[in-house]
């Protein structure tokens, strides 16, 4: 059976369905007796889901706010 670390290691290829048959079994064991690495990928799933919903092209706002935040830092030092 996997321990804690090594399902958070296969974490991504879990998320990203690139793990062997055998690989997705033992995940699925931990999974049935663990519930904090349950949480953890849940917590996953739910970070994937919010990205994959922020735009992918550049805001210029966002940028020219960046760019207004470095500045304020910048005088504060």
């Amino acid at each position: 059976m996997l321990s804690c670390k090594e399902l958070v290691a296969h974490s991504s290829d879990l998320l990203d369905g690139r793990l062997s048959l055998r690989q997705r079994l033992a995940v699925r064991a931990h999974l049935a007796m663990c519930l904090r690495c349950r949480r953890f990928i849940k917590q996953m799933r739910l970070s994937q889901a919010v990205l994959r919903q922020l735009p992918q092209a550049p805001i210029a706002e966002l940028d020219a706010l960046a760019a207004k935040l470095a500045e304020l830092r910048r005088q504060q030092r």
